[in-house]
């Protein structure tokens, strides 16, 4: 329900076209009292007034005028405040570290091969890398937050390999690690002033998903153990993962990247909040 007293944390903001061709904005916020979830809806006239800035993930917004509908279970809003901005993400400084902490594990891989292909793919995009989120909704969806993600993936791995008694091989653990996502940077757009992400619908002519993108670059390259962990890193083909590790037989490695991307989705620095 809509309280006109409460303030609120925007979760996600997205930009739509109508059936009559005018623009739509579907906007989903979080009461910071009870943590009860709000979906709004904006027409056209309200988005041309109000500032696409107020619409950042983690920003504080207090809804001004709005009509709860019951029947459709959302919000029509007509004018809302800013209370408190959310961080665009990473600093600059943050960035570079965890940057250069991303490349001191290629130094970890053995196979000089393996190394030198992902420390090239590492420093060709690093300028995409650094800003790039790993979301757009889910999880890390700031400036930075693909590094951050990458970083807590290998920091898990590096920790439970510890446990697995040289039954893997940490080489393709910590490239998986840095390539299982690295096809986002190409996936999504993220302006640097706003924060706001939308997805890059010319990446989405030639490619399924950023999996499909990891996966096809590593098995053009020979390295066909990090191309089967890639695929199968969002465990079911229900989640988008290229093969499902519900299916019988999956070799022990593949389940690896998926358990340890979950891990940092979950319980690392999730959102914008967790940075301030």
């Amino acid at each position: 329900m809509l309280d006109l007293n409460a303030n609120y944390e925007v979760i996600t903001f997205a930009i739509g076209d109508t059936k009559a061709g005018s623009k739509m904005g579907k906007l989903q916020v979080k009461n910071i009292e009870n943590g009860s979830t709000l979906n709004c809806i904006l027409w056209e006239e309200t988005l041309n007034r109000l500032d696409s800035k107020l619409f950042r993930s983690g920003n504080v917004i207090k809804i001004n005028s709005g009509t709860y509908n019951e029947k459709y279970n959302n919000c029509l809003v007509s004018e809302l405040s800013l209370i408190k901005e959310a961080r665009l993400g990473l600093d600059e400084n943050q960035r570079e570290e965890l940057f250069n902490k991303i490349v001191s594990y290629t130094e970890e891989i053995k196979d000089k091969k393996l190394a030198g292909f992902v420390s090239e793919l590492l420093f060709e995009h690093e300028e995409k890398l650094k800003i790039a989120p790993a979301a757009k909704m889910m999880h890390h969806n700031y400036i930075g937050g693909l590094l951050e993600h990458t970083y807590e993936c290998l920091d898990f791995a590096k920790t439970i390999l510890t446990k697995c008694n040289n039954k893997i091989n940490p080489d393709i653990v910590y490239a998986a690690c840095i390539m299982h996502d690295f096809g986002k940077i190409f996936e999504y757009n993220i302006d640097t002033e706003t924060g706001l992400i939308e997805y890059n619908e010319d990446f989405r002519k030639d490619w399924r998903t950023h999996s499909q993108w990891g996966f096809s670059v590593c098995m053009n390259n020979g390295f066909k153990d990090v191309a089967k962990m890639i695929a199968a890193h969002h465990g079911r083909a229900e989640w988008g993962a290229l093969i499902d590790l519900d299916e019988k037989d999956a070799e022990p490695f593949m389940y690896i990247i998926h358990h340890i991307d979950d891990l940092s989705a979950k319980f690392g620095k999730i959102s914008i909040a967790d940075l301030n």
